[in-house]
C-alpha cells in the first residue's frame, strides 16, 4: 500500500466532515472504493457506520488505511512501520488527537475495562502473545474482527479474534475514554 494513503484518507475525511449537509461517508467512498478498500472491508465500513458514533466510524476507518504497512519493533509512523501499541497510538492520535500510552500495557491500564460482549468498533482488544497480560493489541472493527501489526516480517492486516489462536490468548476489552469525564477509573 502507498505510504501517503493514510495521510490522504485521513484529509479527504477532514474536508468529507466539514462539507455542510454532508454525512462526510459520500466522498470518502469514492476514495476508498478507488484504492479497492471498499471492497477489501465494505462490511466492517459498513457496520462502524451503522453501529457507532461518528468518531468511532471515523477511527476504524481510518484505521483500515494503515492495512499493509509493516511491522516495526518501536515503530509509531506509517513511514517507519508499526508495532501494535505504535499502530493503536497512531490511529487513536490521528484520528481523535486523543494521546495513549505508548505500550500495549499501560494503554489496557488507561482505559475502561468492558465485556468482550459490549464490544463495539473502535474498543481495543488486548492478547497475551508474550507470557504476560496486555502484551499485544489491536483496534476492534466489529463482526469479531480486529485490525492490529501483529509481528516481525508481517504487516497491518485484519484478523478474526475468534480464531482459536487469537481466542485462547484473549486478554480483555477496553474503551478508550474520549473526554475527562469519561476517564478510566
Amino acid at each position: 500500500m502507498i505510504r501517503w494513503l493514510p495521510a490522504l484518507l485521513l484529509t479527504c475525511s477532514a474536508v468529507a466532515h466539514a462539507a455542510p449537509g454532508n454525512s462526510g461517508f459520500n466522498d470518502i467512498d469514492g476514495f476508498l472504493a478507488e484504492k479497492g478498500l471498499m471492497s477489501r472491508m465494505g462490511d466492517q465500513i459498513q457496520q462502524a457506520r451503522d453501529t457507532v458514533s461518528e468518531q468511532a466510524s471515523s477511527l476504524v476507518i481510518n484505521a483500515l488505511a494503515f492495512l499493509d504497512i509493516p511491522y516495526r519493533y518501536g515503530g509509531n509512523s506509517a513511514d517507519t512501520g508499526f508495532d501494535c501499541s505504535g499502530f493503536v497510538r497512531a490511529v487513536y492520535e490521528q484520528s481523535l488527537g486523543k494521546v495513549l500510552p505508548r505500550r500495549s500495557d499501560e494503554q489496557a491500564a488507561a482505559t475502561q475495562t468492558i465485556d468482550r460482549s459490549e464490544l463495539k468498533p473502535g474498543d481495543l482488544v488486548f492478547f497475551n502473545t508474550m507470557r504476560r497480560a496486555f502484551s499485544h493489541v489491536g483496534i476492534y472493527v466489529g463482526e469479531g474482527k480486529f485490525i492490529h501489526s501483529p509481528r516481525a516480517g508481517a504487516q497491518v492486516r485484519m484478523e478474526d479474534m475468534r480464531m482459536s489462536y487469537w481466542n485462547s490468548r484473549f486478554n480483555g476489552a477496553r474503551r478508550v475514554p474520549l473526554n475527562d469525564k469519561d476517564k478510566a477509573p
